[in-house]
């Protein structure tokens, strides 16, 4: 019941330089569980932004007399990516030793936000549920851990699909869980869920 609300949240994207996406921000209305209303969106050209600083950005929304304030910062990624399994990150013995020595107990008050890192190999499901009306699906994965997210390629009109992707995150909180989420990619319709698995981090 606010027409001027105050969110103070703040999300972690990994933009990768050599794609040239839009951030697309939408606002939404929710009166009850069932009723929503979009009050408007705006777009950020991400490139145009300048490197390594905080910007401030009124935003105006489209087709609204409003506007969405929002501090964007764009720096370089660091701990996070994504690779084919064949060139697995952490496959270097000699690596893992260094990080063995990095993240010992002799180590721990070092660098109290450096917990370390997860590192997720999707490797292939199995099985899955046919969304589409030939009998298949189009899947792909969907990593996320706290704020991260990251994603695989979509194999399509398969119901045993292989990805064979390594992912690495920064770990922020040991308390986190790392969920696995399979959808169905359904054009430019919102996919269809196939199925999710949780997996806290304390449990690995």
């Amino acid at each position: 019941k606010s027409a001027n609300p105050q969110w103070r949240e703040q999300f972690d994207f990994h933009y990768f330089s050599d794609r040239k996406d839009m951030l697309d921000i939408e606002v939404w209305r929710k009166d009850n569980k069932k009723h929503e209303e979009l009050l408007g969106t705006c777009q950020v050209d991400i490139t145009a932004l300048p490197m390594k600083q905080t910007n401030s950005l009124e935003l105006p929304l489209e087709k609204r007399p409003a506007s969405l304030l929002m501090l964007i910062a764009v720096s370089p990624c660091t701990g996070v990516s994504i690779s084919d399994l064949c060139v697995c990150p952490l496959g270097d013995p000699s690596e893992r030793q260094q990080i063995s020595q990095r993240y010992s107990i002799k180590n721990s008050f070092r660098d109290i936000k450096d917990i370390g890192f997860l590192q997720v190999k999707v490797l292939k499901a199995v099985d899955l549920l046919a969304a589409d009306f030939a009998g298949k699906s189009d899947p792909f994965c969907v990593l996320e851990l706290g704020n991260d997210s990251l994603q695989t390629h979509t194999v399509y009109k398969n119901l045993n699909p292989e990805w064979n992707k390594v992912f690495t995150f920064p770990i922020k909180d040991i308390h986190d869980v790392l969920e696995v989420t399979v959808f169905d990619e359904d054009g430019d319709k919102p996919p269809d869920f196939l199925g999710k698995v949780a997996i806290p981090l304390l449990s690995v």
